[in-house]
């Protein structure tokens, strides 16, 4: 059984870790003004980005769903790792080398150490990747290469995407990788390998080109074998299965090396095969990619929203290729079934003659590729005028029909500035008023319930200015406690009225104080550590990035005002509780105890006096 991963390790990987450049391989982010990133959750739909990460105390929260953490947690919770999982794989990617202790203390060595499971099916990938890269470059593997060059890819494009050759063997990849000391079960669940009917370990892959199938990150999680040889009896194509790493509906090819683009682009082209993401990069079209073995469905919308970072202030713009022939145009029509998932605007690249990019790229060039990316149709557009061509608008009978059949598709157009336009264009066309066609859209949208990408609403936050005066300087606490240190730390829980901002404060000094904190992400996971309620250490990752209410940078005397704004109520509560002793107590009888209670309060309304002068600035 392995051992616990020191302490001092992991507050080190805390630190050496870059947390937007892995939140960064997932969530396309940009700048939010006062050192934060923003972008759209990925654990949620959203349309706004509510998604924060502030990469100088390495945290990140989610103001629409609730989520928030570290690098850590970020790994967690999206990729399901455990603790120690997500702990190694920022380790090796930061070059740090992990100590492992028992519950001792005592540092353990050895094969005790091994990584977790997903670890280990990606370290599986890898080396079955290095394997068929090889064997591309076998007499066996001419075909391959024939295959290859006959669709205008040469070595370079090959190495670029990875392309491998699956040997005519029973076993040679499982033997391969058994020899470097995967067992059976990591093979068998990973899908690189499965039992024969006699019960031996045989191949997935046999006798075909291989490409390997990445995520965002570049990691090697499955892989797509396409036939070569007439007396193979599988499928055309053939990939890896359903696996802890590989699920098909989340998956797209290409991401890895597209992602940067669409980012940067705001566009993102959608293609059928591996063989059409080689001919797009290399013709120019850097932002393709391809689903794997399955539809384009919700799954994959959601990835490239976030890569998109598709929200109402983007423009933002996806195009699917699809082949002119009939088969091509049922699958444009099924993607504009999903296309009110996105924001931004939907666009068709129909190809020529039936070709798909790849052979248009060997038939013209690729400049012909560019070509038809560019030239590209609003996917509505391409969807009324299909549903259009079905009905004979000479015949009173075919535009009643038409009209039937656009209505309910231009009632799903997100834009309705864009509805008006294409009213004013098919009105004509059928013989209509563009009054009669506006009301037969209306009719089909009042029967319509369209689903949008919303996350969860999260209940309001009470308007009190007393709640947002503490919210506010357990915000500088945690974000600046250098400044706030002295002061914060000198206020208890009393003026805390909420629970959870009770229990931060508490877990603010059970972390040692906000004066003794140091810099970094060490002190918001410090923090998060001595809270005692899961509520409460969600909430700590939420106040660290949230923006203070201040436009420049806080200082001593805003945090003093704050705090005197939030001390103000509990005073004035002791000062009202003294009024009422006093008024109890005879002070000709007791008039020692009397004396005593007058001068606290006197010196306790002078607090009052002086918290007042102090929080006639505070926020409201």
């Amino acid at each position: 059984m392995a051992g616990r991963i020191r302490d001092a390790d992991i507050q080190l990987v805390r630190e050496r870790v870059d947390i937007a450049d892995v939140i960064g391989e997932r969530v396309t982010l940009r700048n939010a003004g006062g050192g934060n990133l923003k972008g759209l959750c990925p654990f949620h739909d959203e349309r706004s980005p509510s998604f924060n990460v502030t990469p100088a105390r390495g945290v990140y929260h989610c103001f629409g769903c609730g989520v928030g953490g570290d690098a850590i947690t970020f790994l967690t919770e999206l990729d399901g790792l455990t603790f120690i999982e997500a702990v190694e794989r920022l380790a090796a990617r930061a070059g740090l080398k992990l100590t492992y202790e028992d519950v001792d203390g005592r540092v353990q060595r050895g094969p005790s150490n091994a990584p977790g499971l997903k670890q280990r099916l990606l370290d599986a990938h890898t080396a079955a990747a290095e394997f068929y890269t090889k064997q591309l470059l076998s007499p066996e593997a001419l075909t391959a290469r024939q295959f290859l060059t006959a669709r205008g890819f040469d070595r370079g494009a090959a190495a670029t995407f990875g392309c491998g050759y699956a040997p005519d063997s029973w076993d040679a990849l499982a033997k391969h990788l058994r020899a470097k000391g995967f067992t059976a079960e990591e093979l068998n669940t990973a899908g690189l390998a499965k039992p024969s009917r006699t019960g031996n370990l045989i191949d997935r892959f046999r006798r075909r080109l291989v490409w390997p199938i990445r995520d965002s990150s570049g990691a090697v999680i499955g892989f797509g074998a396409r036939k070569l040889f007439d007396d193979d009896q599988g499928p055309k194509y053939l990939n890896t299965p359903e696996t802890p790493l590989y699920k098909k509906s989340q998956v797209l090819y290409g991401i890895d090396l597209a992602r940067k683009e669409i980012a940067k682009t705001g566009r993102v082209v959608i293609v059928e095969g591996y063989t059409d993401v080689m001919a797009c990069h290399l013709a120019g079209v850097p932002m393709a990619v391809a689903t794997c073995g399955t539809a384009f469905g919700p799954d994959h919308i959601r990835i490239l929203r976030r890569f998109l970072f598709d929200s109402e202030s983007a423009d933002g713009r996806i195009i699917f290729t699809f082949d002119g022939d009939e088969a091509g145009q049922r699958a444009a029509l099924k993607a504009f079934d999903e296309e009110q998932r996105f924001v931004s605007q939907t666009y068709i690249a129909v190809t020529p003659g039936g070709q798909d990019p790849c052979e248009l790229r060997q038939s013209a060039g690729d400049a012909a590729v560019r070509e038809l990316i560019e030239r590209h149709t609003p996917l509505v557009q391409f969807a009324l005028e299909r549903a259009i061509a079905k009905h004979d608008l000479d015949t009173a009978e075919g535009r009643l029909h038409a009209t039937r059949a656009i209505a309910p598709l231009l009632a799903r157009v997100k834009d309705r500035g864009l509805v008006e336009e294409y009213i004013g264009v098919y009105a004509g066309r059928l013989g209509k008023e563009k009054a009669e066609l506006r009301r037969a859209v209306q009719g089909a949208a009042a029967g319509q319930q369209p689903e949008a990408p919303e996350g969860p609403k999260r209940v309001q936050r009470t308007d009190s200015t007393q709640l947002r005066a503490q919210r506010e300087v357990l915000k500088v606490a945690l974000q600046q406690p250098q400044i706030a240190g002295p002061y914060f730390d000198a206020v208890d829980s009393t003026p805390y009225t909420d629970p959870n901002y009770r229990a931060v404060r508490e877990a603010v000094a059970a972390a040692g104080g906000a004066a003794r904190a140091a810099a970094g992400p060490n002190w918001i996971a410090a923090v998060q550590s001595a809270c005692s309620e899961i509520a409460a250490g969600a909430l700590v990752s939420e106040l660290a990035v949230e923006e203070l209410r201040l436009a420049g940078e806080p200082d001593g005397l805003y945090v003093r005002t704050i705090l005197a704004r939030i001390q103000r109520p509990v005073v004035e509560a002791e000062v009202a509780d003294l009024k009422r002793r006093l008024q109890r107590i005879n002070p000709s009888t007791d008039k020692d105890e009397y004396m005593k209670l007058f001068g606290q309060l006197m010196g306790l309304e002078q607090h009052v006096r002086s918290l007042r002068d102090q929080a006639a600035n505070a926020v409201e």
